[in-house]
């Protein structure tokens, strides 16, 4: 008889894009060997379903019809999220007792945990407030 466990799923944002400056090389080989090893983990014990590093630099697009772009996120912002691991856990807590795990953290590296939802949130009030057979046409978020 197999048991089935719910998951749910989360994303940690790894901000920061210069919690390494100032390490040594052996400081640097090891806290990368680190995450490679933590990441591996993870993804071994079936936690981890996948993850990138962002590049530095992108753009930000705004205004009606996107007529605004620029430049950014700046690298330089402690805010600046460096990469992601998207994970598939019991709960939060659990997506949390991973991200104190992080190699980055003793470094600076700052670790946000968020779940990711079923359903997007403005669809979701738009849902709450409305009829479905008053949904425009082409929504599908």
């Amino acid at each position: 008889m197999s048991t089935q466990t719910s998951t749910s799923k989360y994303l940690l944002l790894f901000r920061g894009n210069d919690w390494d400056k100032g390490l040594s090389p052996e400081q640097l080989q090891k806290v990368v060997s680190d995450w490679v090893a933590w990441f591996d983990w993870l993804t071994q014990e079936g936690k981890c379903q996948g993850g990138h590093p962002l590049q530095e630099e992108g753009k930000l697009v705004s205004g009606t019809n996107g007529r605004i772009v620029v430049d950014g996120p700046f690298a330089e912002s402690k805010e600046a999220i460096g990469g992601y691991f998207y994970l598939q856990v019991g709960d939060i807590d659990e997506a949390v007792e991973i991200a104190k795990q992080c190699p980055g953290l003793e470094y600076g590296c700052i670790v946000e945990v968020r779940p990711v939802a079923d359903l997007c949130t403005v669809r979701a009030r738009y849902l709450g407030t409305s009829s479905r057979s008053e949904q425009p046409a082409g929504v599908t978020a």
